[in-house]
């Protein structure tokens, strides 16, 4: 099967489906490739900053978004011993401090738009194998399996949407630098508590950072940080001293812990890095969100700059083909100002890492 496209996307995370639905409401033809069946998958980068917020608002999609459901947190907050010691909350006029949006929520809203347009086209089970080149080593489309069967997609300018493994990144050759931030993270989901607030909140156990968020449809997302490539040794111990110790930071906490963490496996663990490639593009290949930059969890930056990459790349591309830059050559003149904020970004993700003990022991005194 062969199909042709002004524009192919791999990867249906925020940033590429949003990508897809600026560029087919402009009437460029666009084909978006993802590689799993379904978007019921569980997702731990869901948090939405003002920025990522304004570029729904700004595309008339939050509305429909906060019609499938979103949750507004009120406050955050810095808990020791059980107890709270300091209360953020959000400046006028603003009522929140972050809002909370289930990533399929996210995604069935963007791509629910984008499926009403002629020039959008979604082929869901279909796994990139490869890229196709012309004489001249441009980069002319991708060769992926859709189902059981074989799929060429002709297209001028591939965009590589398919997150920290891209494997649009690894077959176009583009270089990413990684880098260790030392931690990993315990991810585990229990039921709120009745009478629990839309919140974040944090607290310092045994020199780890722990946070709780709190998560639409009545949930609660644990993050914990240890020490990096320690979970092997980790899952040896005895589980319930551990979790005492969270208890211990969290009392409320006590009654869903006990009937939703019962082991080790009750966690997920992530493999906590960041990464940099030093070009973002490449003879008609442009990466964006955590295939060029990826982000650690901290500040939950990765969702709202995927976003943003997607917004802008979609002027970018759309005024090279009204230009007739048949070579996309604006996108890579473009590049410099996008990665400054990127690098920008990665250090603050550095510097609230290194610094959060210290900046917690110096608030609780």
């Amino acid at each position: 099967m062969k199909v042709k496209s002004d524009v192919c996307i791999v990867g249906s995370g925020p940033g590429g489906a949003l990508l897809a639905y600026l560029l087919a409401k402009q009437d460029i033809s666009v084909v978006l490739l993802e590689r799993h069946p379904e978007f019921s998958r569980e997702f731990r980068g869901e948090f939405l900053n003002d920025e990522g917020e304004g570029i729904l608002k700004k595309h008339g999609l939050f509305n429909s978004v906060e019609k499938l459901g979103l949750l507004r947190m009120e406050q955050i907050e810095y808990w020791h011993d059980g107890q709270i010691f300091k209360t953020i909350f959000p400046e006028w006029p603003v009522d929140h401090v972050g809002i909370h949006v289930p990533q399929n929520h996210l995604l069935t809203a963007i791509l629910n738009e984008a499926e009403k347009l002629d020039s959008f086209q979604l082929m869901m089970n279909t796994r990139v194998t490869g890229l196709m080149q012309n004489e001249m080593g441009r980069f002319t489309g991708v060769k992926a399996r859709n189902g059981g069967n074989d799929l060429e997609v002709q297209s001028p300018l591939i965009i590589g949407a398919d997150g920290r493994f891209s494997i649009v990144r690894k077959k176009a050759g583009i270089p990413v630098e990684i880098k260790d931030h030392g931690y990993d993270l315990l991810w585990a989901k229990i039921p709120a508590p009745e009478g629990w607030r839309p919140s974040i909140k944090m607290a310092l156990v045994n020199g780890s950072q722990v946070a709780l968020f709190t998560q639409a449809g009545g949930f609660i997302q644990i993050g914990w940080n240890i020490e990096h490539g320690s979970f092997p040794h980790l899952r040896k111990q005895h589980f319930e001293p551990f979790i005492e110790d969270l208890l211990l930071a969290f009392p409320e906490l006590k009654k869903v812990v006990c009937e939703n963490i019962r082991s080790w496996q009750d966690f997920i663990l992530l493999d906590v890095y960041s990464s940099y490639c030093e070009t973002w593009t490449k003879d008609g290949v442009a990466l964006l969100g955590d295939a060029a930059h990826t982000m650690t969890p901290t500040g939950a930056f990765g969702l709202n700059c995927a976003m943003k990459d997607a917004d802008i790349l979609a002027e970018l591309i759309s005024g090279c083909i009204l230009q007739g830059d048949t070579g996309f050559l604006g996108l890579k003149m473009a590049e410099p100002k996008r990665k400054a904020e990127i690098e920008r970004l990665q250090a603050v993700q550095v510097d609230k890492e290194m610094s959060f003990a210290s900046k917690f022991a110096a608030a609780y005194v």
